[in-house]
């Protein structure tokens, strides 16, 4: 009789290394503002959570959705959405056209601020907040914030944008989609674009702030000081360092990827393409 030999099968697949769940945090483009006296760009969706599924070998799609622009003339452009998985984050919307009074504001992530005094835009449930209503002062047009991921955009007079939400996906603390600031006709206080990113409205106009998802500020019609653009948006994925790297991205993907605080954390800032766990 011969004794029995334990054989091991060789060739087969290899084990899966990597993560079976993610986090994520996915916000989307900011709106641009309306012209001069227009209102605020609203900040793009803001949307994050944990655990959310994935399977090894599967790829999923990522997309950061650009920043609005500010026209010469009509609404401010709406951001573009971000994507990662099934998760769309709403690009914010545009500020109402200052060119003319009673422009509202368009509805998105956040929605843009109105100009003179029409209204805000609305925005999407679980991702952001409306845009303020404009005004009017002894004739003095302004135009309402942007909306932001907390806080809907300022309506009484100094068209303020809402404030952003923070998180520490980065790995760090971090404050994300903030409305732009409102602008004037002739006198008036500038005003300040929410925390996360919101462009500055008034003299000092300003952009939102890129890979924030801020929305632009308005600016000031006396001056000629145009608007300014919404800021692009941004896509992180982190999980437990424990874990392999994933395993492909695509070349239309600009990324970087960094390892602290137990984490292995992902923050695509540019481009759409798929990512292969």
């Amino acid at each position: 009789m011969f004794a029995a030999k334990n054989f091991l099968l060789t060739g087969g697949p290899a084990p899966y290394l990597g993560p079976t769940a993610v986090d994520y945090l996915v916000v989307a483009g900011g709106g641009g503002a309306g012209n001069y006296r227009g209102g605020g760009g609203g900040a793009g969706g803001f949307r994050t959570s944990t655990a959310l599924s994935v399977t090894g070998g599967s790829s999923y799609t990522v997309t950061v959705g650009a920043g609005g622009a500010c026209p010469s003339t009509g609404n401010g452009v709406n951001g573009s959405n971000s994507v990662f998985s099934s998760i769309t984050s709403t690009g914010g919307g545009g500020g109402g056209d200052g060119n003319n009074s009673g422009y509202a504001g368009s509805s998105g992530g956040s929605g843009g601020g109105g100009s003179a005094t029409a209204a805000g835009g609305t925005g999407t449930s679980g991702q952001g907040n409306a845009g303020g209503s404009g005004g009017a002062a002894s004739g003095n047009f302004y135009g309402g914030g942007g909306g932001g991921a907390s806080q809907a955009g300022n309506t009484l007079g100094q068209g303020n944008g809402g404030n952003g939400s923070t998180s520490l996906y980065s790995g760090s603390l971090v404050s994300y989609a903030g409305g732009g600031g409102g602008g004037y006709y002739s006198t008036g206080i500038n005003t300040t674009g929410g925390t996360g990113g919101g462009g500055a409205g008034g003299t000092a106009s300003t952009a939102g702030t890129a890979n924030l998802g801020g929305g632009g500020g308005s600016g000031h019609e006396a001056s000629y000081v145009s608007g300014s653009n919404g800021g692009s948006g941004v896509v992180i994925i982190r999980y437990a360092d424990t874990f392999a790297d994933i395993t492909s991205i695509d070349v239309g993907l600009t990324y970087t990827k960094t390892t602290t605080g137990g984490y292995k954390i992902y923050s695509f800032t540019q481009g759409t393409g798929l990512v292969t766990f």
